[in-house]
């Protein structure tokens, strides 16, 4: 009742003769259709409004303090405004006036506007489907500003402008160029006009969607607004984003089936180097690799850009490794590429390397080689594009549509990848109409397309490519199509073809499209997980019996930008039809067969010994029960809900971690003993029933008619790999353990833990509002923070107010035991001095020292004192893999140890010669090759390396000093034996500019080794990239290989 209270006095204002609020105190005329529509509709009422104006602002240059908020307004009056279309001439002529004024002085400010509308709506159902029209229409920054107490969306976009013209007793530009800009702000007011008369038309079409009930049209994950990537649509049926009809859930016929999603444990390089869109990813599935290459996309670590790194997923271990190429030679930062795989080379094809730059190159790289090159293909023009769809058939790619600028295509072409000839593809067949951001992929003789979006609407059309008589067709199937979509993923596994994902989006749940593509049926399955999961722009590849999706995300109005986690589903059950899915009736315990079948009745464990059938149950609320499922041997038999996993306590830990890969341990159901401790019983999900069942299907006939399954050679419970663990060979190695299938008659939940920052949060914001401290100090609680040793430490950027002051003593320790740190420290900016001191400080504790163990090595030092740098460490893992057992290398910045400590105790240097000026670095590098057993095998060098360096005694000389060591390249030169030897040089450069950084280094060190009298062949044999230092700023090492030359 409270919202058609609000509407009524609202509409009751808006009809009164008197002035409103505004400046202008009344409706814009342009937008009254509009406002009437939406406040005609029964669940919106509009609270304020502007058509969008071109205007001339006048505002003091001194700012005007407002009693109102603790923001400095400037404040100000219009000396023109117009919500139509500006005349230059008025404009020039009010500018460059003759007429002499004696008013202060203020600022001039030319400025485009455009509609802004503030809306409240009856609940959030209703917001949803309004943002989505407004999106639709072009009006892309629209969203929910308000959910509490009253739901308020604001409708908007950024096509704004806004130009200083200088101040009111000079004008400081032309006449000229005021007229450019009116000319410009009246091409934005036509636009914007445009985007409110399609706004208007899409709300009386939806007229009836708008008013009715929301209950069936998904929203947006989490209540938020996604722009889908900022691609406008236009299509109601993406708007009405309903539940699936109920033959949808599940595969067709078994109505509540779904698959698991496994978020992947990335270790390694940090999992956000993954969290990207719009990149290109290729399945390297052979006997030596089961991982992903991925490549380019726009998001990583750091500040979100257009990226061009190569990574290297182990979808198994988790893994994750930039890969180091060679040369200097590599594509430029993109997204909307392709990447294909043929034999042992990926073929990168075009791609958006900026707004408009688009690209139409082919790069390959060989992935046995790490090396990149660029080539130079003949044939037919191929014309810059992104967005557009690759499929490989044989050695030849097919590349479908793109985008470029605003020209969408329909051409498509293939590419010889021997003989680098690109070839134009005549029309023949059902040719696809133009669009992008679709998804090929090839199939026996056929590429298959589907999606994309045409500049006007998603499309849901599949076509087949027949490559061998050249011709398309537009393929008609059977069962439930799948929702029209862009910007998807598609694979192929056994005889499914797979759609994942996209725009529009669903809420709550992903759903997985699969075409038989024997029978040209759809069937539909749900993928269940428990974070939120957006795969827009994502990539799935096939590894294995998994499906790994790396990335995906969208642009999120008032909450930033989200990406989603790597993720993996098995798809080795989806072999089975409905018509052989296995519920059972009665309870009994099963046993994993070796051959992966449940086993009832007579059931022989390896050692012949039967097992005898628990009692039955009567049937209850707590069994799954569907008539609809056929019975098998004309019993009907039912799963129970909750079931678990016994095993013998020696096998737990093996069986728990099997569970743990495969997703298929319950996460939200406790483990529990039985029998004194003898048993362990796992908590599982009911998917391993279907995985079961899947395996005795397939070894029906080996089954005689004592449904006993013969038994062939456990597998060995020694030494067994985990990582490279097959589905099959892990339920073998389940029946090897004794696993049985047990009723869980316990049920205990789990209770859901509190992240630590939810803690923190909770109990900070508890204590600011019992201090009277205002709210907009909670904006400055970390959101992530480092832990080293017992100590927390907290970004710079975390309470910085001086006001946490008045409460440091309550908080300091709120913090600490929110986090379980015993000490908790704050980050300061590297001390500006030569010795690069640390500026921790500390704020629970007595004191700063730590030990840090890596790679086996003990660090330890005061990070009060010393800096500590995580970002290095693969290439600490790099030194400590070399071979130094004959060598002696000379460190001339050591610090507490980084790379002398690899060198000695993995590298196993013959001595190492450590240089350094920094007293604190120096003390724990000291007790640090004591603790490691080293301090026989290294001399330490205490002052400027410059002066206390040995001279001719090094094969191998490490400089890691940044942002430059170039201070000390004389002294590395003199350093090395008369022979030569190996430099490492550290540095930090532009990503654009690193092969001008290479070829300075080894220019450098040529003269240089020329002017000491060494006659040197000097060459760069490897350039390794660490990490990024701040955008766009690579922090590199080059290995420079220096040869005496034999005269």
């Amino acid at each position: 009742m409270e919202f058609e209270k609000r509407k009524s006095a609202t509409l009751a204002s808006l009809n009164s003769t008197e002035s409103d609020k505004s400046p202008k105190g009344s409706l814009d005329i342009p937008i009254i259709p509009l406002i009437n529509t939406l406040n005609k509709n029964p669940n919106y009422f509009t609270t304020s409004s502007c058509s969008g104006r071109i205007s001339i602002l006048s505002q003091p240059i001194t700012p005007i303090p407002s009693l109102q908020t603790k923001k400095k307004a400037k404040g100000g009056t219009w000396i023109f405004v117009s919500h139509d279309p500006a005349n230059p001439d008025s404009l020039v002529s009010l500018l460059f006036s003759s007429e002499s004024t004696q008013s202060p002085k203020s600022e001039l400010v030319f400025r485009f506007e455009p509609l802004i509308i503030a809306i409240e709506c009856k609940d959030l159902s209703s917001a949803h489907s309004l943002v989505s029209l407004a999106i639709s229409s072009g009006f892309r920054e629209s969203g929910i500003t308000n959910a509490n107490k009253r739901v308020i969306i604001a409708i908007r976009c950024s096509i704004r402008m806004e130009v200083p013209l200088g101040d009111t007793h000079k004008i400081m530009v032309t006449p000229e160029y005021v007229r450019y800009l009116v000319q410009v702000a009246n091409e934005k007011m036509e636009m914007n006009r445009n985007r409110t008369e399609r706004f208007l038309r899409l709300l009386q079409s939806n007229e009836s969607m708008l008013e009715g009930d929301n209950s069936n049209r998904l929203s947006p994950t989490n209540g938020v607004e996604l722009a889908c990537d900022h691609l406008q649509l236009d299509d109601q049926s993406q708007l009405t984003y309903g539940k699936a009809p109920e033959n949808q859930s599940g595969f067709v016929g078994s109505p509540g089936f779904n698959l698991p999603i496994a978020h992947i444990e990335i270790v390694g390089e940090p999992v956000e180097k993954l969290f990207l869109w719009g990149h290109s990813a290729c399945a390297l599935d052979n006997a030596d690799h089961k991982k992903v290459i991925v490549c380019g996309g726009f998001g990583g670590l750091g500040r979100h850009a257009r990226r061009n790194d190569l990574l290297l997923l182990d979808p198994y271990s988790g893994n994750l490794e930039t890969i180091s190429t060679f040369g200097c030679a590599c594509p430029s930062p993109r997204l909307g590429h392709t990447a294909s795989l043929v034999g042992d080379l990926m073929f990168v094809i075009g791609g958006r390397t900026g707004p408009d730059k688009i690209l139409s190159d082919v790069w390959s790289l060989d992935t046995t080689k790490n090396c990149w090159k660029l080539l130079q293909c003949g044939g037919s023009v191929f014309p810059p594009r992104h967005r557009h769809a690759a499929a490989v058939m044989g050695s030849n790619i097919y590349v479908f549509g793109g985008l470029d600028n605003d020209i969408i295509f329909s051409s498509f072409y293939v590419l010889d990848t021997i003989n680098l000839h690109w070839k134009e593809i005549p029309v023949s067949g059902d040719w696809p109409n133009a669009r992008h951001s679709h998804s090929m992929v090839a199939s026996d003789s056929q590429i298959f397309m589907f999606g994309g979006y045409d500049g006007g609407k998603a499309l849901g059309d599949l076509y087949s490519f027949d490559v061998q008589m050249g011709q398309w067709k537009k393929e008609i199937t059977a069962g439930k199509n799948p929702h029209a979509r862009f910007s998807h993923s598609i694979f192929v596994y056994k005889n499914y073809l797979g759609v994942l994902g996209g725009c529009p989006i669903t809420q709550h749940c992903q759903e997985l499209a699969l075409l038989d593509l024997k029978l040209c049926i759809w069937k539909h399955v749900t993928l269940k997980s428990v974070g939120k999961d957006l795969f827009v722009r994502s990539t799935a590849n096939i590894v294995g019996d998994d499906l790994v999706i790396v990335g995906g995300g969208a642009s999120c109005y008032a909450f930033g930008t989200k990406f989603s986690e790597p993720a993996k589903v098995s798809l080795l059950h989806l072999m089975h039809s409905h018509d052989d899915y296995m519920p059972f009736k009665n309870q009994r315990q099963y046993m994993i067969g070796q051959n992966g079948g449940l086993k009832g009745n007579k059931v022989e464990n390896s050692q012949g010994h039967q097992l005898e059938h628990i009692p039955n149950i009567s049937e209850t609320e707590s069994l799954c029960f569907n008539d609809n499922v056929p019975h098998i041997n004309g019993q009907s038999h039912m799963i129970p809900l909750h079931c678990v996993l016994q095993l013998e306590k020696k096998y737990a830990k093996q069986g728990k971690d099997i569970l743990k890969k495969f997703g298929w341990l319950d996460l939200g159901r406790k483990a529990y003993s039985e029998e004194g401790g003898v048993h362990i019983c796992f908590p599982v999900c009911q998917e391993l029933f279907a995985v079961f069942h899947e395996r005795s299907r397939h070894s029906r006939d080996a089954i005689d008619q004592e449904n006993k399954i013969p038994l062939s050679k456990p597998l060995s419970q020694d030494g067994y790999l985990l990582n490279k663990l097959s589905c099959s060979e892990a339920l073998t190695l389940l029946h090897e353990y004794g696993a049985i299938l047990l009723e869980d008659k316990v049920v205990e939940t789990k209770k859901t833990a509190m992240s630590p920052l939810k803690v923190m949060t909770e109990a900070i914001t508890s204590l600011v509002g019992k201090k009277g401290l205002p709210a907009e100090l909670l904006e400055e609680l970390p959101t992530r923070w480092d832990r080293i040793d017992d100590i927390v430490i907290l970004p710079a950027t975390s309470f910085k107010n001086i006001l946490w002051d008045s409460i440091a003593e309550e908080l300091w320790l709120i913090v600490a035991k929110s986090l379980k740190a015993h000490r908790l420290a704050r980050q300061g900016p590297v001390a500006a001095t030569g010795t690069r001191d640390s500026t921790l400080e500390i704020l629970v504790g007595d004191d700063g020292w730590v030990n840090h163990k890596e790679n086996g090595i003990l660090y330890s030092f005061d990070v009060t004192k010393c800096m500590f740098s995580w970002g290095n460490l693969s290439e600490k893992l790099r030194m400590a893999k070399l071979d130094c057992k004959d060598e002696v290398i000379v460190d001339l910045f050591a610090g507490i140890g980084y790379f002398v400590l690899p060198f000695l105790v993995r590298a196993q240097a013959k001595f190492v010669y450590a240089c350094e000026w920094n007293p604190h670095a120096i003390e724990a590098l000291r007790h640090n090759l004591q603790s490691n057993s080293v301090a026989d095998r290294c001399i330490l060098l205490e002052g400027d390396n410059r002066n206390t360096a040995p001279k001719g005694v090094a094969d191998r000389v490490c400089l890691g000093l940044l942002p430059s060591s170039e201070c000390s390249w004389v002294t590395a030169v003199r350093a090395l034996r008369r022979e030569g030897g190996i430099l490492h040089v550290h540095g930090n450069t532009k990503d654009s500019e690193e092969c001008q950084w290479t070829d300075h280094v080894s220019k450098s060190i040529y003269e240089i080794a020329k002017s000491e009298g060494y006659c040197w062949e000097v060459s760069i044999e490897h350039v390794e990239r660490v990490k990024w230092y701040a955008p766009h700023i690579r922090h590199i090492v080059a290995d420079v290989r220096c040869r005496q030359i034999q005269r």
